[in-house]
Order: C-alpha cells, then structure tokens, then sequence
C-alpha cells in the first residue's frame, strides 16, 4: 500500500483545518458548515450527488486560501487577520466585494487564484467534475455580481449557495447572535444566494445550530463520516497546499519527508513507523497557517508578539490531531517538529527523554531541508555546509546526535525519490527552468536575469506552460506541476 495513501474525508477535514486557520476561524468552522450544507441540501429535497457535493464543498471552500496568501499580504499586510475582518462586514452583498472595493481589481485577482486552486485540490483528490466546477465559482453570486466569471441565476451550482449560506449562518451567529445572522442572510437573499435555499436557512437555524451544540466534536448526529467512506487519497497533495502559503517553501515539506523517511530507515525503526515519519513530515507545516506572511517574510529577529505567533504553530497542527481521524498520531508527531533536546525548542520547550524518537528525527529533517532552502533574508547553504551547521548544533545539546548522523547518511535530496512525472516531456527543459523560478515567487523581471533572457522571454514560457499545465495562475501551476514531479 502507497505510505501516502490516507481516507479521504481525513485529508479532506485537515484541508479545512488548514482553510479556517488561513482565514482566522476557529478550526471547527467548515466542517460545522458543512454538515449544515448538508442539512440544508436534504430540507430542499436534494438528492445524495447535491448532498455529498454541499457538503464537500462547504469543507473544502476555503482550501484556496494558501494559494493567494501572498497577494493578500500585499493588500492587507497581516493576511489572516485581513481574511477574518472580510468575513465579520455585515453587508448586503459579498462581504469580500465590499472589503475590496478600493483596491482595483483585487476581488477578481484574488477570487480567481483561489477559485482555480480549489478546483484543482478536488480535481486531484478525485471529487466529481460538479464539484470541482462548484469549488471553480465559489464567488459567484446570484445577481451577478461575483466572480471570477460573473455567472447569475441557475448557472451557478447549488453546492455553492449552500456551502455560503452554511457560511454565513455559522459566522454571523457566532459573532452576532442568531437574530442578526438571521437579518443578514434575508438581506443577502436574491443578491449573494437565492431566497428558495436562504428561507429554509433561516426557518431551521435555531435547530441546526442546537444539534450542532448537542455534538460538539461532531463524531454523533452531526457527523460527516458518510459522506466519503471508504474512499482514499495521497497525502501528498495536503502538503502542497501547505507550502503554497509561502513561495519560498515551494516542495519543502515533500523534502522534509523524504529526508525523515530515509533517517528513520537508517535507525532501524520499523515500516510503520517510517510510514508514521513520513506522513508526519509531509503535514507538520499545518499551523503555518495561523501565522500571516509579514511575519514569515520579517528579516531579523521577531517583535515578541510576533514570536508568540510562531511558536504556536506545532501547537495548532497538535490541536489538528483532535479532528482529522486517521491522521491524528501523525499530527501529534508533528507538533514535535520545533522541540530541541535541550528544552529550547517549541511550544512544550521539552527535552530530550520528553520527544518520541518519530519527534526527533522530525525536528532534525525540518531543520536540515530549513538550512538547503533560501530565505528571504538569506541565501541557502550549500548541502555539506547545512550538514557542518546541523552536527554542530546536535553537539552543542539541541538536536540528537544519532538522528543527525543517520539523516546526513541519506541521499542528497537531489538524488532523493523524487515523483516521477507521469508526461515527462510535459515541459521543456527552458519550461521547467522559468517554472521553477516562478513558483518560488520571482518576478519575470527577477527570472529574466537568472536565466540570462529577456523578460519578453520570460513570459512568453510562462504562458506556454499554462496552456500545458492548463492553469491561468502561479499558484495553480505550483500545486499541479508540484504534485506531477515536475519541480
């Protein structure tokens, strides 16, 4: 069995683990509006598809959010916190639209990278085409007015007003109590989502929102467990959606994989617990999420409350433990991965006889594939140079000694198991150079004088390779070309 292979529906719950984090939510946000898509498909008499697809697309509706955290923080400067105050505009239309309105065209901008990305996290999960398509509109409205293809009327999926609806209720009640959520939706009825799927909304709300009260861990009544039982998917997939978030991180948790796989082997730990290694690595960036990217992209040291941020991350991947099912002890190795031997690490500052083996293997493949990728306040090292680094800080009492031995005894990651891509003359040589460049955030300008060409050049390959890749933005040809192996 592919070590990768995880349900489903898990991969799916840590993807909106990782959306309500992105977004400022708390992290039970979208699966408590998915089960009321879900409720609200079956009120109007939807059959099983609309259900299942309500309800997907209500968990995966903010699993674009990585993919425009960039732009976002061009816009707003503290992403997550930007993200939160769009979704609390009490307004009659898009609060999105609304909190975008002087920027230009940052609503379409922004709307299309995360639209295209979601649909493409469906399309590689192996969802149906309607709700891809679903995931591609989700800011469409139904006057019109949305984006990123201003669709109106019936030509919008149903999924989409339900997952918003879902959205809404839970928000609004949650921040204004549910006479205001209820105001809110009827004003937004006709304009964001038709008034057939908000009445119905708001005639059930006070049960919908009791039940979910009465099943806080939603593993009762209010379980989504059906919805995609017994289906699987790779774990890979989650981990490039995570490093989307930052471009300078592009294929980085696959690195950290790689490279704890293979020092778990050289330590003689058994298959189960490579694959447990492994798994752990790939999702051990959740957490990420919470923190905005001015703080990533912060030269230097940190502002205390800045650090306070950061050294919550392993603490909210641990958190991720409690609700994504199969995956919860991969998660719980995970909120390891910043703990040092000596006590100085993060968030527990526990020391060596307190971190699993699994946690300290974790800890050192972080911080080597940390050292080989550049940042951008520093340029990477060299892989002898971060080897020299890593055994000095093992010595001086902050990473096991053994672990570190045995993670520099693995291939160089250049020789690592990389994926194969399936169409390996998918690209050109050139193709994949520009790509590479791209998805690392560089301007063409900035990849012009890399590759020594023009930015004419430039762009001209970058357009070939997203009518190759048929995608239409950086992230979109990041995840794809990620997930093919192809960077």
């Amino acid at each position: 069995m592919d070590i990768s292979s995880v349900p489903l529906l898990d991969v799916i719950r840590s993807l909106s683990f990782v959306g309500d984090l992105a977004m400022g939510q708390p992290t039970d946000h979208s699966p408590r509006a998915a089960w009321i898509a879900g409720q609200l498909a079956r009120a109007v008499g939807a059959d099983d598809a609309t259900c299942r697809q309500a309800t997907a697309v209500a968990l995966l509706r903010w699993s674009g959010c990585t993919a425009n955290a960039p732009e976002f923080a061009q816009l707003f400067g503290d992403d997550v916190s930007g993200r939160k105050a769009l979704l609390a505009i009490q307004s009659s239309g898009s609060s999105f639209r609304s909190g975008t309105r002087r920027r230009g065209s940052a609503f379409h901008s922004l709307s299309s990278i995360h639209c295209e990305v979601s649909g493409d996290i469906a399309a590689q999960l192996g969802l149906d085409e309607a709700t891809q398509f679903a995931l591609r509109h989700l800011f469409e409205s139904y006057d019109g007015s949305g984006a990123p293809d201003g669709l109106s009327g019936d030509r919008i999926p149903a999924a989409v007003f339900m997952a918003s609806l879902a959205g809404d209720l839970e928000i609004f009640n949650r921040l204004y109590g549910l006479d205001q959520a209820c105001k809110l939706i009827g004003q937004r009825a006709d304009v964001l989502y038709p008034l057939s799927l908000a009445k119905p909304v708001i005639a059930n709300a006070s049960q919908w929102l009791a039940a979910l009260e009465d099943d806080p861990t939603l593993s009762g009544p209010c379980s989504l467990d059906a919805a995609f039982s017994g289906r699987t998917t790779s774990l890979e997939i989650l981990a490039h959606v995570i490093d989307l978030k930052l471009p300078w991180m592009t294929g980085y948790s696959l690195r950290v994989a790689q490279l704890a796989r293979d020092a778990a082997h050289q330590l003689g730990l058994d298959a189960p617990r490579q694959q447990q290694v492994y798994r752990a690595a790939l999702i051990h960036g959740m957490g990420r999420a919470a923190v905005p990217n001015m703080i990533w992209d912060t030269p230097g040291k940190l502002a205390e409350s800045a650090w306070e941020r950061v050294r919550l991350v392993p603490y909210w991947t641990g958190r991720a433990a409690r609700q994504i099912g199969s995956l919860s002890g991969e998660a719980e190795v995970a909120s390891y991965a910043y703990e040092r031997t000596d006590g100085s690490g993060y968030y527990r500052e526990a020391r060596a006889e307190g971190i699993p083996i699994e946690g300290r293997i974790l800890a050192a493949a972080a911080a080597l594939a940390a050292l080989c990728v550049a940042r951008p306040w520093r340029d990477a090292f060299a892989q002898d140079a971060a080897g020299t680094l890593l055994m000095a800080e093992a010595d001086a009492g902050r990473y096991d000694a053994d672990v570190v031995r045995a993670l520099l005894k693995t291939p160089r990651p250049d020789k690592a198991r990389l994926p194969v891509a399936p169409v390996t003359g998918l690209l050109t040589q050139r193709e994949r150079d520009v790509l590479r460049w791209i998805s690392l955030g560089a301007s063409n300008k900035v990849v012009a004088q890399k590759l020594s060409i023009s930015p004419s050049t430039v762009r001209t390959h970058v357009e070939s390779v997203f009518r190759k890749l048929e995608c239409s933005t950086r992230a979109a040809a990041t995840l794809k070309a990620t997930q093919l192996g192809l960077l």
